[in-house]
Order: structure tokens, then sequence, then C-alpha cells
């Protein structure tokens, strides 16, 4: 689990660190300049992070989930909460994830595996007991994000969505524009300097529409009890395995921090398998050792030892390691201020200057700080005579980790926390008083885009499924063209040398290595080879390069993106020429049914012809041949990759699907459909629609058939009907789709709520009766 274990963490062994609090309260509190006797000044400013918090703005775990999305029910929790929000001088800006990412791919294709089996479970447990599943098992519905980002949009209340780092983005956003404190759940920002973060998940809107809560993390109270620096959380992150660096990558040095001695020592040899060790004790043991670390800066020396067991790789892990504290590094930095947009500079309570924007009055949100003062980054800052700001944590935290070092304190005196005067009792948020916590603001391009892969091919090791089962080796597969070379490819190649030099070594030896334990034990361990070879749980593959797309284009398609008013996959297919598809619930032991994944790709092999003006540019080129008197050339087709999960495929590999034009008309290129104003655009529009949907009939654009707010259902209807071989519909079902459309007593949720359905046998019993 790595890093990602950390929130949870907090949560079960550091419950002094999480603080309810009501959101009202802190509203009308010094936070946005308010009190007891004058009203606020500002509202109170909440960034959320969408990928978090998606049940909690779907309106929770209610038990008709599972039957499809109760989109009613949402928009009246998301009314509610939109209500809640301005009556309580809250202003909420929602972050959605529309990002990429494939330097995540291998934790997406954990998740996707794990939600694949959950999916089954709901399945098998509604066909078995016919009650809804717990709510343990919740799956979010199809394109559940797109309607709340619709919704939210339509309550206006405002949302955005990244681009291509998502954490890195929402914390940038989060400094820039100045918000109060961040809503989420995830351990990336519990790591980072983020001023007041609070929990997505206990996020709860009372019944009665007045009361939002939530819990806060005390961020300094978590690095009193781990006893460790919050200047060396990215050594720390970088240490328990992450996103660049994978745990599995770091077994062997886990295992040995917890020495042969350890109740669970016996659990690291198993025949054929990669075991790791459980969370919660690798997170206390790399505690013990990054406090203990002389020299933060020297990073070759900190890899040399942990990697001291590594047997295959060893240079491409000392670079991911590098890697990844450069990345929450950059996390922890204080964003840069620029002094003409903040009124004057004042000194603290420390005696360090600190800037004080103008949105931020002179008392911050009561909430319970410590004292420590760190003397050595004092005397660092004052002796570069620049004005710092100051972090959320009363330390300073504007030296990234990997330039603290000592001033005169001995080791064990500057990491631990025997300084910091007891506080006593929490309480309550709203009535303690705290420092001021200038927002800090800057360039999200502040971090060093060298550190950061645009994309990555492969995982370095991974397990298949991520539940410790045996260990599976890809090899590279040939495609029908021939590779480009690439530094990516040729990276793959050098780590596939790698794996398959390991694979010899581990027949010949099979775990014969011994590992050095650390400290003064003198027993050696063994640790299998296993512990040391490169396994991924994806293999990219090379596909040709992407048609060009106007720029124009570009720059519509990436700002609808940023602003969240169109849908993600367009523009990872003009930009990337892929996408994932999320799990849905369908029942995989029904031979007669396809996966939604499969039922829809015709429909989106059209969107991509449509997208790359597949049509009009192989016109333009047949007649230019034609004039020429040559023959047609031969289309490179355009090939998009989908990353899927469903019966019959893992998502260990991505689909390589064909780009396809409308046989029946010559579709207009993407500039014209998107940016052309005129009627006759308008109009072709629709018809570039209706003919991805397999509906280009005149009568679909006839009202009088087709309701106009009913035209996306009919031709979803029509599609699946149309389906060739399998009979995807019977006409109860289409009755029952269309009934529900059509009657106006199915539109209030209360009604539906109340709605009983009587079967057939009922009904009988019912007369006899």
């Amino acid at each position: 689990m790595g890093v990602q274990g950390f929130q949870d963490y907090i949560e079960k062994h550091c419950p002094s660190a999480v603080v309810p609090v009501e959101l009202q309260k802190l509203a009308r509190g010094s936070l946005v300049g308010g009190g007891r006797q004058r009203p606020p000044q500002t509202p109170l400013r909440l960034l959320i992070d969408a990928d978090n918090c998606l049940h909690r703005l779907y309106g929770g775990f209610y038990t008709d989930w599972v039957s499809g999305g109760q989109w009613n029910h949402m928009l009246g929790y998301l009314a509610a909460l939109a209500k809640a929000c301005f009556n309580g001088n809250i202003e909420l800006f929602v972050f959605f994830n529309g990002a990429l990412e494939k330097a995540r791919l291998h934790e997406w294709v954990k998740r996707q595996g794990n939600e694949r089996q959950t999916a089954q479970q709901i399945v098998s447990h509604v066909q078995n007991k016919g009650t809804p599943p717990p709510k343990v098992w919740f799956l979010p519905p199809v394109c559940m994000a797109h309607c709340i980002r619709l919704a939210l949009i339509r309550f206006h209340i405002k949302v955005a969505q990244s681009i291509e780092d998502h954490h890195q983005e929402v914390i940038a956003f989060c400094r820039e524009k100045g918000f109060h404190g961040l809503v989420a759940y995830d351990s990336d920002y519990a790591l980072c300097n983020i001023p007041y973060y609070f929990s997505a998940h206990a996020l709860k809107l009372s019944r009665n529409g007045k009361s939002l809560t939530t819990s806060q993390y005390l961020m300094h109270e978590v690095a009193k009890q781990l006893d460790l620096n919050p200047n060396r959380f990215p050594i720390f992150a970088a240490l328990l395995g992450n996103h660049i660096l994978p745990d599995e990558d770091l077994a062997s040095f886990h295992w040995s921090l917890l020495g042969p001695e350890h109740p669970l020592a016996s659990l690291k040899v198993r025949a054929h398998q990669l075991v790791l060790p459980p969370c919660d004790v690798v997170i206390k043991a790399v505690a013990d050792y990054v406090r203990n670390i002389q020299d933060t800066t020297d990073l070759d020396a900190i890899a040399k030892d942990v990697f001291q067991h590594s047997q295959s790789r060893t240079d491409d892990k000392v670079t991911r390691f590098k890697r990844a504290v450069a990345y929450y590094s950059a996390t922890n930095k204080p964003m840069p201020f620029h002094p003409p947009h903040y009124l004057a500079a004042r000194p603290n309570q420390f005696g360090m200057p600190g800037i004080v924007p103008p949105y931020v009055p002179s008392q911050m949100l009561n909430i319970p700080q410590t004292s420590l003062q760190a003397k050595p980054v004092a005397q660092q800052m004052s002796s570069q005579g620049g004005a710092q700001g100051q972090g959320p944590y009363p330390y300073s935290l504007s030296e990234p980790a990997i330039t603290l070092e000592t001033g005169g304190k001995s080791l064990s005196e500057q990491n631990n926390y025997s300084n910091i005067p007891h506080e006593g009792k929490h309480t309550p948020l709203y009535e303690r008083s705290s420092p001021i916590n200038p927002a800090q603001s800057g360039s999200p391009n502040h971090v060093d885009s060298t550190y950061f892969p645009a994309s990555s091919t492969s995982s370095s090791s991974d397990n298949d499924e991520g539940n410790g089962g045996a260990v599976n080796h890809v090899s590279g597969n040939k495609i029908g063209w021939e590779k480009t070379g690439t530094q990516s490819e040729s990276q793959t190649r050098a780590e596939l040398g790698d794996q398959t030099k390991a694979e010899g070594s581990s027949s010949a030896s099979s775990g014969s290595q011994a590992a050095d334990v650390k400290g003064n034990q003198t027993s050696n361990p063994q640790i299998p080879c296993l512990l040391s070879m490169p396994t991924r749980n994806h293999m990219d593959i090379t596909t040709p390069p992407l048609p060009p797309v106007a720029p124009e284009v570009l720059r519509v398609a990436e700002h609808r993106h940023k602003k969240g008013l169109m849908y993600p996959y367009i523009f990872h297919v003009l930009t990337k020429g892929e996408i994932k598809i999320a799990v849905s619930i369908e029942d995989e032991a029904n031979k007669d049914l396809p996966p939604a994944a499969l039922l829809y790709r015709p429909v989106r092999q059209y969107v991509y012809g449509v997208l790359f003006s597949l049509a009009e540019s192989r016109k333009k080129t047949e007649r230019l041949a034609f004039r020429k008197n040559r023959l047609p050339p031969e289309f490179s087709p355009v090939i998009i990759k989908e990353w899927a999960a469903y019966k019959g495929k893992s998502p260990q590999t991505p689909e390589l699907v064909e780009a396809l034009a409308f046989r029946e008309w010559t579709c207009p290129n993407l500039k014209k459909l998107w940016l052309g104003k005129a009627v006759e655009d308008k109009n072709r529009r629709m018809r570039a629609f209706l003919a991805c949907m397999r509906s280009d009939t005149p009568a679909m654009l006839n009202p009088t058939n087709v309701p106009t707010h009913l035209m996306v259902l009919c031709c979803v209807l029509r599609y699946m009907v149309q389906w060739p071989g399998v009979r995807i519909l019977r006409r109860q079902e289409l009755d029952a789709f269309l009934a529900q459309a059509l009657s106006p007593k199915l539109y209030e949720p209360d009604q539906l709520q109340e709605l009983k359905v009587h079967t057939a046998e009922g009904h009988r019993q019912k007369q006899q009766s």
C-alpha cells in the first residue's frame, strides 16, 4: 500500500490528530475576519478534491445506489448543500481529476482489479439475497463524476479539472488562490504543506441542511506521535513507497528494518510470492529510520543504504528515489510570494517577518498549534535576509527537507518533539487562537518538470493484483507495426533485460541471497530474490503518431477541460491518444450480454474519427491523388489505446482501437464543428452526434416523434436495440425505460421512494383473497 496507507494510519493510530469541526462556526470565526462583535469580512473558502469526495457529493451510501445513478436524489442533496453553504458564508470550489496520469497507471490497474472483484460480489449478493449490498462495497455509478460536475455548475458552485498531475495541481491551486483549507482524503495531501486539511470522507450535511460538519487533521500532532520533523516528510514519503518508487521495490528494505526477531519475520519467505509487511508496521519502522538519518542532503548515501540488498536495476531505483524525494519536496515548499499583491510585511510572534495578504485578516482560524521554533531554520532564513512567509506549521518549512541541517544542536534535539509544551485538552477549534498564516501563492509551474515524467511506460515492480499473490513477469509484445525508438521504450527493453537476468539468477540461487540487517544484529535473514526482481502489472504499447490537430481546437479543448465544461476523455484522446475506462457493475457470469466497454466501443470509434477529422482529411487526400492521376494512398490507421477491465480482459495491457469515419456522409473537420456559429454548423453538430449513435434518420429530429429533452435517451435505447447478434433489451425493459422518462409522477424523489412494485404473483394472490 505504501504511502497511500498513511491516511488510514492517521485515522486509526493518531486519534488526537483528528478533531471534529463544524464549518459554519469556522465561517463565523476569526479565519474570515469575523467575531462575536462583527460579521465575517469574507466567506470561508474551501477547495474540495472531488476524487476523494464523490460519494459524499453524491449524497452518501443510501440503499438504492446499486440500481444505478439516483440522479434526482443527488440533485436534491447538492441543492441543499449549495443552500447551506450560501447561508453559512462558505464558498466551495470543487476540483475534479481530469488528468490521465500515466505515472500512476500501476495504481489505477490495481484499483481496477479490486473494484472488478467488488462488482462481482455486489452482483452475487443481489442475486442470492435480494437485498442492497453493504455500503463498504460502494462503487460509483457510471459517469457519476461527470453528472456531479454538471450539477454543481447548475447550482453555481465553481468547478475545475486537472490536466496533467492531479495532486500537484490541487496543491498549487489551493495556494495560488488563497483558499483557507483543503477538503480531501489522500496521503499525498497529508504529507504536503497544506495550511488546513479537512476530511472529505467525514463531510456530512445534517438532515435539516443547517449543519455542515467534518474532521480536521492536525498534522503537527501526527508528527509528534511519529517523533518526526515534518521537514523530513519528503524522504519519509519516498521510502514508504509511492507511484514513482513502488513499495514492491522497497520490500527488501522494509523487511530489513524489522529484523529477524520481529514476530512477522516468518512471513517474508513464501515460495514464489512477494510478501509485504503490514502498512502500519512499515510506517513506524520507516519513521524511525528517517529520524536517525544524519545528513538529509546526501541522497546518494541514503539510497546506497536503502538499496544495499537490491539485486537488479539498482541505478534505476536510486533515480526513482531521488525523483520521489523531489516530488514530495515540491509539495512541501511554500509557494513564492509576490510582494506587489500584498499590503504589508509585519513581524510575526516568532520574530520573523511575515507577509500579510489583503484577503487574510489579522486573526486566522482558531486551530491548536504547537509553539516549536526551529532555530537552525530561523538562523538560515535571517542570514538570507529575505522575508519568508510562514507555513501552516509553527516552525518554518520554507526550505525543503533536503536542505535542513543542524545548527549547533544534536541530531536527537532537532528531530524529536521533547521541547514542545503540553497543550492540554483540545478545545473546540473556533474557541482557540493561532498565529497569522498567510495563504501562499505562486505559479503551478514552479515545480521542476524534469522530476516528473510525462508518461510512464511501466511500473518498475508491481504485484499483479496487489494482494500478495504470485509475481507475474510480463514480456514485451510485438505489434503489427514497427515500434518507434523512444527513450521510454529503450528503458523498457533495458528493464526486460535486467528482468531476464534476475530470473536466471533466481532459478540458480532460489533465495540463497542473504541480507544484512541494520544495527547490531548478527543473524542474516534469508530474503528471496523475488523481493529484488522487477515485475510490472501493466505493459504499454507504442502506437503510430496521432494526426495533427488545429491549434485553435487544442486551445478550446484545454480551456473547456480546465473549466470542467467537457468530458475528460476528449482532451485525453486529442493530446495523449488514450483513455482509461473504469469498472462498471455488470454480471460477468452472463454469457449473453457483452461488457459495457465493448457495447459502446463502436460509438467511441466514430467519436475518435470526428475528433481527428478523419473523413475530411481522407477525402482531401483522395481528391489530390485523383487530380494528379495517382492511386489513392493507403491511409495509416489512427489508433487509440483503451485501458479497461472487464470479463476476459485484464487492465494490464491496453486495447488498440481504430478510429472510424462515417460512410453515409463526410463529416466536416473538428474546427468547423466546434467553432462554427452558423445554423448549418449547428445542424452538422447534431447530425454528427446522431451518426455516432447510429440514429441518423430524419424522424429523430422531429419533436413530434422524439421530444428534444429525450433525444439522448432515445438514441441510447435505439443503439442498444440495434446491437447485432445479441438481444440487449427485451420489450418490457424498453417499456420500463420509456415509462420512467415520460411519466410526470416519476420525477420527484419522494414519490419514487414511496413507489411499490407489485409482481404478477402478488397481483393474483390479491385477486384470490
